[in-house]
Order: C-alpha cells, then structure tokens, then sequence
C-alpha cells in the first residue's frame, strides 16, 4: 500500500470527518424522532412510521444514482446537506399530534439525503483520491460512522429529555452544516456531467446492467447483501437470546449493541490494510464467514460469550459492506458511479425491509435457535458460493485507477463513454 501524498492525507482526513459528524447528527436525530412521535400520540407504530421515512428512499436508490451522474458532485453534496439542515426548522414547528406529519416529511428528507449523498460521495472518493486509499479511507469512514453511534443514542435522548426534539433538531442542522463546509474544503478534480441527455430511466437501466453484467463486481455486492439481509433476519432471534437464552433484562440489548459498534469500530480500522492486501473478495467473503461464526455463537449460554459474540458480528458485517462499497467504487467508470452506487445501495440495504419481520415471524413460529443456525449455515454457503468465480486477490484490478479518478500525481484519467465502460465489464 503506497504512502498518500499530502493532498490526499487532507481528502481522507476530511471524508472521516464528514462520516463522524453525519454519523453523530443523524443517528441522533433518527433515534429521537420515533421517541418524539411516540411522545406525542402514544402510538409505537406511528413512531416506528419515522423509521420507515427514512428507510425508504432506498427502494429508488438507483433512478437517484442517476440523478447523481447528471449533476456536479461536489455542489450535490454540499447543497443535499444545507436542504437537509434548513427543513430540520420545521420541526420548530411541532407542538402536538396535529403537527407529526412535519416530523415525517424531515425523515423522508433525510432518507433522499442518504441515497444522493451515498451515491455521490461513493462518486466523489475515486475523484479525490488514489485507487489503493479507497479502501482505508471506506475503512476509516465506517469506523468513524460507529463511533458516532456509540454516542449518539445517549446524548441525542438526553437533549430530548432536557431541552425537547426542537434541541434535538438543532444540532442535527448544524452537523450538517458542518458536513456541508468539509465537503466544500475536498480538493478534487470536478466532474463534468454529459451535455448529451437522455431519458434518465435509459440511464437508471444502464447502472442496474453495469452491476448485474459484471460478475466479479455482482458476487461481492451480493455478498454485502446477504449478510445485511441475513443481519436483518436476526434481530428479533438476539432479543430472544437476551430473554430467552441468558435470561436477562431486555435493556442488555443496549450492552450487545454497544459490542457491536466497537467490533465494527476496530474492524474499520482493519479493513483498508487487508483489502489493499488482498482485495475486495477476500474480505466479503471473511466477513461473512466471521458474522456467521457471530451469530452462531449467540447459541453459547454464557453472558460474556454473547458479548464476544457480538464483537465478532460488529467486525464481520461491516467488513461485508465495506468490501462491496469499494468494489463498486474501484470498477466503475466515473460516469456510471452515481447509478451503479444508487443500485448497489438498494441491494445491499433494500432487503433488510424483509429480513426484519421475517425474522421476527420465524421467532414466534418456531425456536430462535433454529433461525441463528439457518442464518450461520446459509451465510456460510451463500458467501462461499456467491465469491467463488471472484478472484481472491486484486492481480485484475492492481494498479488500475478508476476512470476520471485521480491519480497520485493529481492527473486525471479519462473517463470512458457508457459503451466503453460496458465493453471494460
């Protein structure tokens, strides 16, 4: 892994810090609005309805990623940001029951928000850095982001339950602004999006086929997305791990998440070596098998193994994640980066919809067990099975430098036409 120059030590310096302060204002303000929608109708699925606001822009993840490649990147960031900040005054609005529908309406903001911004900064990364940094600075954006998380929850309802979810709402406009002022400070080559323009459902499509047609490219976002899908399908078999399996209070959910997050925090910082190491499949394909060897290791009857236990989930599933973003983000043409990111996001994190309450119907059917030793052997096969015509190393891919990214030197490579980038595929 080559030394970055000091223009790329500032980029990869200011992409963490835009993850640490999103990650912060967003996890906060997720949490508080189901908590500031149940305070005020006493209704736990009026409250679960912000959550699924936020969740469901995903579904369009790839008709925005076209949105995406037909904009300028960098004002996209900035200006997704500062919309976001200014519909939080909104909220200042929010007073009884009668005024609810505003809080949905921001977190629905706040689902598009994520789409574009992970579609554009999945654009902007190969533009502002070398190839070999992608992976350490996804690394270093996803510890940061579970950094955060491990903070949020607790000062976002303690701000709540001080000063109310106008407070709330506050600080989450402001980590916006922030976010906006450092995407302002990347330095980065400008993209310059195509004069020619055609239906932008001809260019949705042909995101969805430059992923689909690919295979090496396909197996590993398929890898991220079975583990995310199967990560969804056990979250009501560890609740019944806490109650059932250790006999505990559910509030020891609180102690699992916190493991998790810390596991994910260190495998952050892991991943960039590894994957410059060994490439993108390799570390999918680990991280899944160590969430399987998590998830079935929730089966112990022994408090500090399920701890442990959740350590290992928190580094295998992200690893999956980060191994499917960089991917993406190394084998795409800059052209096509915003509509192939919007589809492998929906991929990756569309099917957690279902694997949610599958999860729970598979509980309340039969033993939790049975669903963590399904989800253990069908991650292990899947993983196995979906990365085996992916190469175990980067031999295809090292050196290579994504087109219209920049190079060490700060040239710009020449980014291809959508045919090109089909024929490179």
């Amino acid at each position: 892994m080559e030394p970055l120059v000091a223009g790329q030590r500032r980029n990869v310096a200011l992409f963490v810090m835009v993850s640490l302060v999103s990650g912060f204002g967003g996890t906060a303000m997720s949490l508080v609005a189901g908590i500031w929608v149940m305070d005020l109708t006493n209704s736990a699925s009026l409250a679960a309805m912000a959550g699924f606001c936020v969740f469901f822009p995903t579904v369009f993840g790839p008709l925005l990623g076209a949105l995406v490649d037909r904009l300028p990147r960098r004002p996209l960031l900035i200006w997704t940001n500062l919309l976001v900040a200014a519909s939080l005054l909104l909220l200042l609005a929010v007073r009884s029951a009668d005024q609810v529908w505003l809080l949905y309406v921001v977190m629905l903001a706040y689902g598009i928000s994520y789409v574009l911004l992970d579609a554009g900064e999945a654009a902007l990364l190969p533009a502002a850095l070398s190839n070999d940094a992608l992976g350490r600075v996804n690394g270093l954006r996803m510890s940061a982001q579970e950094g955060a998380k491990l903070l949020a929850p607790l000062i976002g309802a303690g701000l709540f339950a001080i000063v109310g979810g106008a407070g709330v709402a506050a600080l989450a406009a402001v980590m916006l602004i922030i976010a906006a002022v450092l995407y302002r400070l990347v330095r980065a080559p400008e993209f310059r999006p195509p004069r020619q323009r055609r239906r932008i459902v001809d260019d949705t499509w042909e995101g969805i086929r430059f992923l689909l047609w690919d295979a090496r490219l396909r197996a590993i976002v398929l890898v991220g997305a079975l583990v995310v899908t199967m990560s969804g399908l056990t979250t009501a078999a560890t609740f019944a791990v806490v109650d059932e399996g250790l006999g505990l209070s559910v509030a020891f959910m609180g102690v699992l998440s916190s493991a998790q997050g810390a596991g994910a925090l260190a495998g952050g910082l892991l991943t960039g070596r590894l994957m410059a190491n060994r490439g993108e499949a390799l570390v999918g394909t680990l991280g899944a098998l160590l969430f399987a060897v998590g998830t079935a290791a929730r089966l112990l009857p022994w408090t500090p193994g399920v701890v442990a236990s959740s350590v290992v989930v928190g580094v295998g599933l992200p690893w999956a994640v980060v191994a499917a973003m960089t991917a993406v983000q190394r084998q795409t043409p800059q052209d096509l980066l915003g509509r192939v990111a919007g589809t492998a996001n929906t991929l990756v994190f569309g099917p957690m919809a279902i694997g949610i309450p599958l999860g729970a119907w598979l509980i309340a059917v039969a033993d939790y067990r049975l669903t963590l030793v399904a989800v253990a052997i069908v991650t292990v096969i899947g993983g196995l099975l979906l990365t085996g015509r992916a190469s175990f190393t980067r031999a295809d891919s090292e050196g290579a430098v994504p087109a219209g990214s920049a190079t060490p030197d700060g040239a710009e490579t020449e980014v291809p036409s959508p045919v090109e980038a089909r024929e490179i595929g």
